[in-house]
């Protein structure tokens, strides 16, 4: 190993506490720092707070190696990481308020000689903003190497990706984007690319805003397909027959902290220069918007013939299959918005047992207590279920 020993991971969410786990047990020393002391105490016991496969055992062999030790405070470090959220304001203005407290915490820690990267998804700009915060807090950073290394790994694969995936290294110098791409180099198996600061915020921007775009096409395609009496699953499958052609599926809208966000941070510094970002943003938000009023539909239809009101079953509320993550999802938007309206909901969601203002029943309970069941998720559980009254938004019964 180099003479790179010790590392400081800031913010133990999805990315920092799997890379943490990942480093230690590659024989770093790691500190990682939460500013949740439940969240801290949870790691120091060998345990994980988050559903993330594979996840719980590197965490438990980091912690009982000693190689992994979190806190709520820095400590002295060659490497400091910052992976805390960026969200945004309302009117979907940029957030970078953790970002910008991350670097404050390890002011008084950062040495000549440190590296201190932002891995963070962040707006165009916001690496020169880490070094000018450093610079005013009195910290000399001619001697600081400071990078962007934006993650992009996949939820429900974290521990693969971390290690396979090609990464993008950009620095304030050139000095900064080596030096960091070779520390990056020691654990990534996949090509480290390297670029500028800015460069690589945007790539990472860009990368989510390709997705965000070809999903707006398919769920948009699938509204149209409802208001012309076709099978959008059916017509998908035909039109994907084309060698050059692949849509993907549609879905409820689109949620998770990358693509239903990191758009906006393009249209927020583009303005009216990014109109394509911000169609594709605005048809995944009002895709969600169309699916609550599907559903409401469904349910005031029944109750009109049954003469009482519908019990709907919300099946998933994660953002995405198979994982616990509930950030900007679709599908918890729709299942609270139906439970403010006043309708009766059994939420369905097997990778969470408890949310509050929410009935969490198990799906075989929701099934065969509901009169609209209603699928936002294409949880394994749900794939093969034989269900009649049902409104598949997530195509969950068109897999086999």
């Amino acid at each position: 190993m180099n003479k790179i020993k010790k590392v400081c991971v800031i913010g133990l969410g999805y990315i920092g506490l799997p890379t943490a786990a990942l480093l230690a047990n590659k024989g770093y020393e790691i500190r990682g720092v939460d500013i949740d002391q439940r969240t801290v105490d949870i790691i120091n016991r060998g345990e994980i707070h988050i559903v993330e496969p594979e996840l719980d055992t590197f965490v438990k062999a980091a912690v009982n190696s000693g190689r992994l030790r979190a806190d709520t405070k820095p400590a002295l470090a060659d490497v400091f990481i910052i992976a805390v959220p960026t969200p945004f304001h309302e009117g979907f203005v940029p957030n970078i308020d953790y970002v910008c407290a991350a670097i404050l915490s390890i002011v008084p820690y950062v040495r000549s000689g440190n590296i201190v990267i932002l891995e963070s998804t962040s707006p165009v700009g916001t690496t020169d903003r880490v070094s000018h915060i450093l610079a005013e807090k009195g910290v000399d950073i001619t001697g600081i190497h400071i990078a962007h290394c934006p993650e992009r790994v996949l939820p429900g694969k974290i521990m693969k990706e971390l290690v396979e995936n090609d990464r993008i290294v950009g620095g304030i110098t050139k000095a900064a984007t080596q030096i960091t791409a070779n520390f990056y180099r020691d654990f990534v198996q996949g090509d480290v690319l390297e670029t500028d600061a800015r460069t690589a915020e945007m790539a990472k921007l860009t990368e989510n805003s390709y997705r965000d775009t070809n999903i707006a096409f398919a769920n948009e395609l699938s509204i149209l397909c409802d208001k012309f009496g076709i099978d959008v699953w059916e017509l998908i499958r035909l039109a994907n027959r084309h060698p050059r052609v692949n849509i993907l599926k549609p879905g409820a809208g689109v949620g998770g902290h990358c693509i239903a966000i990191d758009p906006w941070f393009i249209v927020h510094k583009g303005g009216q220069d990014a109109k394509l970002i911000r169609t594709a943003r605005e048809v995944n938000t009002y895709k969600t918007e169309w699916t609550i009023e599907k559903i409401k539909n469904a349910a005031l239809e029944f109750e009109k013939e049954a003469a009482r009101k519908a019990k709907i079953a919300c099946m998933g509320l994660a953002f995405k299959p198979d994982i616990d993550d509930l950030r900007e999802s679709p599908a918890l938007i729709i299942t609270q918005s139906l439970v403010k309206e006043g309708f009766a909901i059994l939420a369905v969601e097997p990778n969470i047992s408890f949310y509050d203002g929410l009935t969490i029943v198990s799906y075989q309970e929701a099934i065969t207590e509901a009169d609209i069941v209603v699928f936002l998720v294409a949880h394994k559980e749900f794939r093969g279920l034989k269900v009649t009254n049902a409104l598949d938004f997530c195509g969950v019964l068109d897999m086999e």
